[in-house]
């Protein structure tokens, strides 16, 4: 019986050590690299996406956003992983909304990007150990309610508990009623704290 032949793979990174260390390491697991590229342009007039390679991309290619190369890419029918050092939750889930078949986070053990190519090659979606250690810390945010999900954004981009109500039009007691329920999903102790969380959360967001 013969043994299947390894996927091909395409490396996109704005970095040249980068994709030499990438491609080593994945040829030394045993993959085929096809090709690679430094920027969204460059990867969608390579010839070697004729071949259908499972394509590994990096969500920061200089000026360019990944995100929207993932779109294109997914559009031509073609599989993504991603590739990055980014690690919150709500840019894991911009890779996954935009059709990315699993996500790798760079400060991972080498195995789990074989084990994302892997999975991702046969039709899995795929989560890095700390991508999803990343979405478990952000799913308490889940349990929020719509009004709660809006306060809690106005609280990371630092208004006031005073600017929230006039904004909502509710009343400043109504508005801390919120942050109380908002403070019980979260497990968070106290407002500073969670005024702190959100800020963070928003920081993490850009």
């Amino acid at each position: 019986m013969s043994v299947p032949a390894p996927p091909q793979l395409f490396l996109v990174d704005d970095h040249p050590s980068v994709r030499a260390g990438l491609a080593h390491l994945l040829q030394a697991a045993g993959f085929a690299v096809s090709g690679e590229a430094e920027s969204a342009a460059e990867t969608l007039s390579h010839p070697a996406l004729a071949m259908k390679p499972l394509v590994i991309v990096d969500l920061a290619l200089g000026e360019e956003s990944g995100i929207d190369l993932i779109k294109r890419l997914c559009l031509r029918g073609l599989p993504v992983l991603v590739y990055s050092m980014h690690e919150s939750a709500h840019m894991i889930r911009h890779a996954f909304d935009a059709g990315a078949g699993g996500y790798v986070t760079k400060r991972e053990a080498a195995h789990a990007l074989a084990e994302g190519v892997n999975a991702v090659s046969a039709g899995a979606r795929y989560l890095s150990p700390r991508a999803a250690a990343a979405f478990r810390e952000a799913a308490p945010l889940d349990g929020l309610s719509g009004q709660q999900r809006l306060i809690y954004r106005l609280l990371g981009q630092g208004f006031s508990n005073e600017e929230i109500a006039r904004r909502l039009d509710i009343s400043v007691r109504t508005l801390e009623s919120y942050c109380a329920r908002i403070m019980d999903k979260l497990g968070v102790q106290g407002t500073k704290e969670l005024r702190r969380q959100a800020i963070r959360d928003a920081r993490d967001a850009e």
